[in-house]
């Protein structure tokens, strides 16, 4: 390598470590702020290091709500809403893809300006609809969601299928398979690093949604994003921040793990998205 080429290398290398370190910061100071005690945490100056860390904040964290039924809430309809809108992305982008019919292209572009559509503009008439239908504190919302596909997602099948030759598909033809055993039996099987993609995406968006849950859902059947802002009070009623730190810091756990998990799948996947337009 030259001389050149080493000190390009290196100044990127430092770039990166900057940019991760700038990063990770808001999490760092999740972190410490969960170890710092209440007169740590109002104290003029801050003090960005406790003193002693408090690791009993954790333990409140976990005690003073029911933290499993909450996880376990999140954790039910992040996978649920994950599993559905991932096999009915990959259902509507493979009809993009490799189906033929009038009209595809202006409808594939109706769908991909729906993503401009700030989501709150639809809070209230989604809350009515759903109030109407006597869907308000049950699970069907996220149920009806995940079937409706993900604008992005549908992008993001329909950008790998389209890249996958031909070929495969006319053979599956002449074996006599329908367009649907085609998808199931031929596409589907090649497409698992944009599936795991799907999964981890849609997981995390629900994992992460705070609106939602608060909207339809009520204190005994929320999330645990829901319960956290709501819950850890003194006798006196007042907020209290370093045990809400702790449980936030639990809270990103699930995600961060998942993602370490299956993060070269994440990359491999934005990699051939772009490959045919």
């Amino acid at each position: 390598m030259k001389a050149t080429d080493r000190a390009a290398a290196g100044r990127t290398y430092v770039l990166l470590m900057l940019l991760a370190v700038l990063f990770a910061e808001p999490l760092l100071w999740l972190v410490l702020a969960a170890l710092k005690t209440q007169s740590e945490w109002v104290a003029i100056p801050i003090t960005f290091l406790p003193e002693a860390p408090r690791w009993s904040n954790f333990t409140e964290a976990v005690t003073q709500i029911n933290f499993l039924a909450y996880t376990g809430n999140s954790l039910f309809l992040s996978a649920t809403y994950a599993v559905l809108v991932t096999f009915s992305s990959a259902a509507v982008g493979f009809g993009f893809a490799r189906l033929k019919g009038p009209g595809k292209r202006p409808l594939f572009v109706i769908l991909l300006s729906t993503m401009m559509l700030p989501s709150i503009l639809t809070l209230i008439p989604t809350y009515v609809l759903y109030s109407r239908l006597g869907l308000v504190n049950t699970y069907w919302p996220w149920v009806l969601w995940g079937l409706a596909a993900s604008p992005y997602l549908v992008f993001l099948f329909r950008q790998f299928f389209a890249a996958i030759p031909k070929d495969l598909e006319d053979a599956a033809i002449i074996d006599g398979c329908g367009y649907g055993r085609i998808f199931l039996r031929v596409f589907l099987p090649l497409s698992v690093p944009v599936l795991l993609t799907s999964l981890l995406l849609s997981f995390t968006w629900m994992w992460g949604d705070y609106l939602a849950p608060a909207l339809l859902l009520d204190i005994d059947h929320t999330t645990l994003s829901v319960a956290i802002t709501q819950s850890y009070r003194n006798p006196h009623g007042d907020y209290i921040p370093t045990v809400q730190a702790a449980a936030a810091a639990l809270y990103v756990v699930p995600v961060m793990l998942i993602f370490l998990f299956a993060q070269r799948y994440f990359v491999r996947s934005v990699a051939t998205s772009g490959m045919k337009g």
